[in-house]
């Protein structure tokens, strides 16, 4: 190999190394920053990491919250109708949350309850966060906590027992 074919392969060597670590250390320091979503249940059956940083979503359980006068603690249950997590968040919550409503919460769950940083509330009557949607639907609920019956595909009886139903209510005279 002569000399100059030599020096190249030597500054071609030396850029893919320092290529290699710059990509390496950008993938270091972006997986502190990456959130990625859980549900209630997957929390509950242990998926979620423990003193990381993730995203958790569902519906406020009704008559779950509960606020410190004194400070600005909040303890909430999100639920996905099949399980729950408590959640624990030190600030000001947003306008629109409330019992009942979807909200996705961002913070470090330690294996009993999710310490939160930030809680997001949905922003008009319309809007479902599409992750909570999402989790909803795949768990077979609606935003109320009743089945849908879609997880089973049992979409007829659904339709045939929704007729029934409104045939009875039509006639309250004749038994289905």
């Amino acid at each position: 190999m002569t000399p100059k074919r030599k020096q190249r392969l030597y500054i071609v060597t030396a850029i893919v190394l320092l290529a290699a670590l710059a990509v390496g250390l950008t993938l270091y320091a972006l997986r502190a920053n990456i959130n990625a979503f859980y549900t209630p249940t997957q929390i509950a059956s242990g998926e979620a990491p423990q003193g990381r940083q993730i995203r958790a979503g569902g519906m406020v359980r009704d008559g779950s919250v509960r606020r410190d006068n004194e400070t600005l603690d909040a303890i909430f249950t999100v639920t996905d109708f099949d399980h729950d997590v408590t959640v624990h968040y030190q600030g000001i919550l947003p306008d629109l949350f409330r019992e009942g409503q979807g909200v996705v919460v961002m913070g470090a769950f330690d294996g009993e309850h999710l310490e939160a940083s930030e809680v997001l509330a949905k922003h008009d009557e319309k809007y479902m966060p599409p992750e909570v949607s999402e989790a909803l639907k795949a768990s077979g609920r609606d935003v109320s906590g009743n089945r849908t019956g879609i997880e089973t595909g049992n979409t007829a009886d659904i339709k045939a027992s929704d007729s029934s139903a409104a045939k009875a209510a039509l006639d309250p005279q004749e038994t289905p």
